[in-house]
Parts: structure tokens; C-alpha cells; sequence
């Protein structure tokens, strides 16, 4: 593959008159075209048709410019220079042509000069976002066993970011050409659950006209992710424990068992070994599915990760339209910053669809944010006094009381508020004590 040279034409040329130091790529990320400039800062000229995210990321861990062009996003980050083995880095900034980056990419690229430690530790793991050093580590471990087939078992709370983890696997494992599929086993009923899971033959009870392949089946070839596999019956675990054994499944109503290649992730809020102690949960299961553990850190264990996923979440609600945010107010960060976000990750997302919708202005200040974050105590006062007696000393059963006065009773808007699903919402009253009638 022949070598760019500023010669190379008028597109070379018009990088260097107008951007400087930049390349351009096609929409399948590969380099076009190279400006003098950038040539001269990479320390030569990369192959035509080489794949920016290879040129750029390597095969390091931290690939937040890969992980934004391959979802046709525009980034900027800092990244080390990938022709030294120096402290030198680069600042990337990838503008998208058209739609998603339907025509392609523009990457200007600038030295970085006394860079702010936050911007080298700062991660995009496929489009998990952390500074955190524990949960960096955590995902250098989820990185490596990626490449493996082993099975493994996420532990964190709701909205903590088990799914993103296990799709992560997915993508960097020799399955990912294969299937994903993910079933939530605290969503169904077990009769249902037990059909969603292993699928069931024509006849098998009334309504059952076909022959119907379940979530294991589907994902043959790829990777089956179990949500919540805590809430299993303890009569489909032990049908769990055979397909994992014996990698057949036999569907309901059938007798032929069916041959799968599938990798097992599953995803727990609670510690599995409790509730193999208090019999809930059968142990040979929980050796099977907990071969590499993963545990994922609630974002109140990871402060330094708030502002940048408040950065990610404006982005994107900025390009959707509308009102657009370019500045957060001291109040309203500090408020920010007290919230424990029980809710965690998908919690902050949904405070900030909260503010777009109620506020104005390009900046979102204190009032543009939910009751309970603004006014933790005044929020908790207007639960019931009979349930909040119950859970004086309990934080979190207050702030689900909260967030169903703010809903007005209602499961569902309660359930968003609070970054959970409604399952989970009714899984917390019921653990508290608290009637989810």
C-alpha cells in the first residue's frame, strides 16, 4: 500500500491550509488522505487505507477515539503519541461528514502541552466511561477475558453498568460476529421464563403452535447474557446447570436435546453466595457461572466519574435538538456532587432528560434538577410519616419514598426517576418493608 506525501493532491493540500495537522478518513475509518502537518507530527505518513483507530489506539485499553468512531460520534480526547514510547501525547478532535460519520471523519490532531492529569485518566471502554482507578482495573481484567471463552458473573447495583460490560465481552471475544443475546430473568414470570429461556416445542401447553427456539438456542455461536439470574427459580436453575454441563438444551415439551456453543454472562445485584446460604440459590450453579468474577462499583465509590458522564450525557442530549447546554452552574454540580445516585449511572442520565425537559437556557442550574437531588431532606418529608417512621434510619428506602411522592404513586415514573426498572423498584419496597400497593 503506497505512502501519503503532501504531493498527493488537493486534498493534502487543502488539509494543511485549512485544518493543519489532520487526517481524513472514509466511512469505514480507513486514512484517506494525511495533511503535511500531520505527517510531520505522527513522525510519517500513514499507509492509505490503514484504519485510524489502529493508527491511533493500538490495541490499548483506553480507545475513546476508536469507541466514538465506531459509533459515528464526534470526541476529543488525549491519547499517547502512537509512534513514541515517551510521555508525548495528542489531542484528537474527530468531526463526523454527514450523519453518524456516513461520509467519513475529519481528525485534527495538535500536541498536548501540560495536559491536566484527568484527561490521561480518563477511559472509554466500549462506551463505559470511568476515571476511576479500582474500576479501570476491573475492566483491564474484563478486557483479557474477553479473548477467553470463560464464563462470567457481574456483580453491581441497578445501573451500575452490567450490561455494558457484558456487551463489551462480547465485542472483543471471538464471538463477536456471532449472536447477543440478553434476557432480564427478573422480568418474567417462571412460566414464561422457563419458555423465553429454553424455548418450547409445538403443543407444549395451548397456544404453543410451532416449534419456538429460546434465548439459548438463538445466541448459538455467540454469547447469551443473563440479567438479575439471582431472581431464577431454584427449578430452572437446575435446568440452568444442565445446559451448562452438558452444552444441550432440551425445550419444553420436547425430549430431543438440541446442541449449543454459547458463553454464559450473567449479572447479580446481590451476593449469590448469601443467597446459596439462605437456599435460594443452588451452589453447583453458582461455581458454574461465577468462574471469573467482575465487580462493578456503584458511582458513589467513583466520584471522579460524574462530571465526565454529565459531559457525555449533555453531549448527547445536545445533538438531538432543542434546548442546548453548554454550561453547568457551581450549585448544581455541588448538588450533584452530595446525591449518592442510588440509581447510579443510568440515574444521572436520567436527571439530565429531567433538566432538558424543565429547564432553559444554556446553562442548566440548580432549579433545573429533580426535587430529591435539590432538596434531599424536604423530599424525604413527603413520604407517608408512617412509612418514613418504618425507614427513618434507612437512606434508601427514603429516597424511593421520595421519588414515589414526585411520580405521584406511580410505579413506572417512580422506577425511572430513580434510573431502575420497575421490577427493581418493586424488588426495593418489598426489601424495605415498604408496600409496593
Amino acid at each position: 500500500m503506497r505512502r501519503l506525501h503532501t504531493d498527493d493532491g488537493t486534498l493534502a493540500a487543502l488539509l494543511d491550509a485549512t485544518s493543519g495537522a489532520a487526517l481524513v478518513l472514509d466511512r469505514e475509518l480507513r486514512v484517506l488522505a494525511a495533511s503535511a502537518s500531520a505527517v510531520a507530527l505522527l513522525g510519517g505518513a500513514p499507509a492509505r487505507g490503514a484504519r485510524a483507530p489502529d493508527v491511533l489506539c493500538g490495541s490499548r485499553l483506553d480507545r475513546p477515539v476508536a469507541e466514538a468512531l465506531a459509533r459515528g460520534e464526534p470526541v476529543t480526547a488525549v491519547v499517547p503519541h502512537p509512534g513514541r514510547s515517551d510521555a508525548t501525547r495528542l489531542r484528537v478532535r474527530a468531526t463526523p461528514l454527514g450523519p453518524r460519520g456516513r461520509d467519513g471523519f475529519v481528525l485534527a490532531l495538535e500536541p498536548v502541552v501540560g495536559a491536566s492529569p484527568t484527561d490521561d485518566a480518563l477511559v472509554d471502554f466500549d462506551g463505559f466511561l470511568t476515571a476511576d482507578p479500582a474500576t479501570q482495573e476491573v475492566l483491564r481484567i474484563v478486557a483479557r477475558v474477553a479473548r477467553t471463552d470463560a464464563t462470567v458473573l457481574v456483580r453491581g447495583e441497578t445501573g451500575a453498568g452490567k450490561d455494558l460490560i457484558a456487551r463489551a465481552l462480547h465485542r472483543r471475544s471471538s464471538r463477536a460476529s456471532g449472536p447477543f443475546r440478553a434476557l432480564n430473568c427478573a422480568a418474567l414470570p417462571p412460566t414464561l421464563l422457563e419458555s423465553e429461556l429454553f424455548g418450547h416445542a409445538r403443543g407444549a401447553f395451548t397456544g404453543a403452535i410451532r416449534d419456538t427456539p429460546g434465548h439459548v438456542v438463538l445466541a448459538d455461536g455467540g454469547t447469551l447474557f443473563l440479567d438479575e439470574v439471582g431472581e431464577l427459580p431454584l427449578e430452572l436453575q437446575a435446568k440452568l446447570l444442565r445446559v451448562l454441563e452438558t452444552r444441550t438444551v432440551i425445550p419444553v415439551g420436547a425430549r430431543e436435546p438440541v446442541p449449543v456453543d454459547v458463553r454464559f454472562v450473567s449479572a447479580t445485584h446481590r451476593s449469590l453466595r448469601d443467597e446459596v446460604n439462605a437456599g435460594r440459590f443452588r451452589a453447583d450453579l453458582l461455581y458454574r457461572l461465577r468462574v471469573v468474577p467482575v465487580h462493578l462499583p456503584p458511582l458513589r465509590a467513583r466520584r471522579a466519574d460524574l462530571e465526565p458522564l454529565l459531559a457525555r450525557f449533555l453531549d448527547e442530549a445536545n445533538q438531538k435538538g432543542g434546548r442546548v447546554i453548554e454550561h453547568v452552574a457551581p450549585a448544581a454540580l455541588a448538588a450533584l456532587a452530595r446525591h449518592p445516585f442510588p440509581g447510579n449511572v443510568r440515574e444521572l442520565r436520567n436527571v439530565v432528560e429531567y433538566a432538558y425537559a424543565v429547564g432553559e437556557g444554556d446553562t442548566l442550574v440548580i432549579h433545573d434538577l429533580p426535587p430529591e437531588i435539590v432538596h434531599p431532606e424536604a423530599s424525604s418529608d413527603l413520604a407517608a410519616p408512617e412509612a418514613r417512621r418504618a425507614s427513618a434510619d434507612d437512606p434508601e428506602a427514603q429516597r424511593l419514598l421520595a421519588a414515589l411522592e414526585r411520580a405521584g404513586g406511580r410505579k413506572a415514573r417512580a422506577a425511572k426517576i430513580l434510573g431502575m426498572s420497575r421490577v427493581t423498584l418493586w424488588r426495593k419496597l418489598r426489601e424495605h418493608g415498604l408496600s409496593p400497593s
